[in-house]
């Protein structure tokens, strides 16, 4: 059975009530409160199911990367929000840089306060450019 959210407009409570959808819209609904009539239907947040590539898409729209070599804490917001739609927990490593990035650390500042965190594999050596 559905529940429906109400705030009453005289004591300003908010409360739910519980009804099938054939009986919405048929009878008062009163306050449990003080019992008013006097009550103002809220609607509640609406989620929206979207495919996992629909997400990844919305992630990888360019204006959405625009400034982000300028705005450590963008980047660091953008890359929570990555890993969040992709499910997956990137571990410490990630979450330590991220903190860092919301804190407005640059990634130049990042790497010298961290110079362990590419690992001997993880690491691009500048000669490869």
């Amino acid at each position: 059975m559905p529940s429906y959210e109400y705030r009453c407009l005289d004591c300003r409570r908010r409360f739910e009530v519980f009804m099938t959808y054939a009986e919405y819209g048929k009878h008062p609904v009163v306050c449990p409160h003080c019992q008013s009539e006097h009550v103002q239907r809220r609607v509640g947040r609406v989620r929206i199911a979207r495919s996992e590539e629909s997400r990844l898409e919305n992630m990888a729209d360019p204006s959405a990367l625009d400034g982000l070599e300028d705005d450590p804490k963008a980047l660091g917001r953008l890359m929570r929000q990555m890993s969040s739609e992709l499910g997956e927990d990137p571990g410490p490593e990630f979450h330590e840089v991220v903190n860092r990035l919301e804190a407005g650390q640059s990634p130049e500042e990042i790497e010298s306060a961290l110079p362990d965190l590419a690992g001997d594999d993880g690491g691009v050596p500048e000669d490869d450019f």
